[in-house]
């Protein structure tokens, strides 16, 4: 068996490193290698291609549910160009943001019950998504100091908007 378990995500994929990605054609790239990495496959091989075979799986199913999430890509690909989001230790955020998330919460408050109410907020609240997604597009290809910093901003933001919807869907 050749693998390495040395690649980036992208890399591993086959994928060039950038913000945007085809999700269809990211599954099926997903589909071919747990058909030629998976442990079935090495059930009579010796233990250290078996082990392998699992290193190898456990990263695929990683980088598969990286790459196929907004969010996450986004603060991947920060991370391969040296830039930490910091979500654990940061929790600087810009005030007009932090209204805006304050609005949407109480928004959600009062649209607990309401199932009309809720999908309006939930379509509000992808609105939000993709606006901020369309905006990491332009700060990836723009491939700045700055705009990888911006590019962090949106998606420290990004990540609060995607906890709000989870809220809401389970809500719904």
């Amino acid at each position: 068996m050749q693998a390495d378990l040395g690649k980036n995500y992208f890399e591993l994929f086959g994928l060039p490193a950038r913000f945007d990605v085809d999700t269809a054609d990211l599954a099926s790239r997903y589909r071919e290698l747990q058909r030629r990495f998976h442990p079935d496959r090495f059930a009579s091989a010796p233990e250290s291609e078996r082990r392998l075979s699992m290193q190898m799986t456990a990263q695929i199913n990683a980088a598969y549910q990286t790459l196929r999430d907004t969010v996450a890509r986004g603060r991947y690909l920060l991370g391969l160009q040296g830039v930490n989001t910091d979500e654990e230790t940061d929790t600087r955020m810009s005030p007009a943001f932090l209204m805006e998330q304050m609005e949407l919460r109480e928004e959600l408050d009062t649209a607990r019950g309401n199932a009309t109410r809720l999908g309006a907020l939930r379509g509000q609240v992808e609105n939000l998504i993709e606006t901020r997604a369309q905006s990491l597009r332009r700060q990836f290809a723009e491939n700045t100091d700055a705009a990888r910093l911006e590019a962090r901003t949106t998606v420290r933001e990004m990540q609060f908007l995607q906890r709000l919807a989870n809220e809401i869907e389970a809500l719904e």
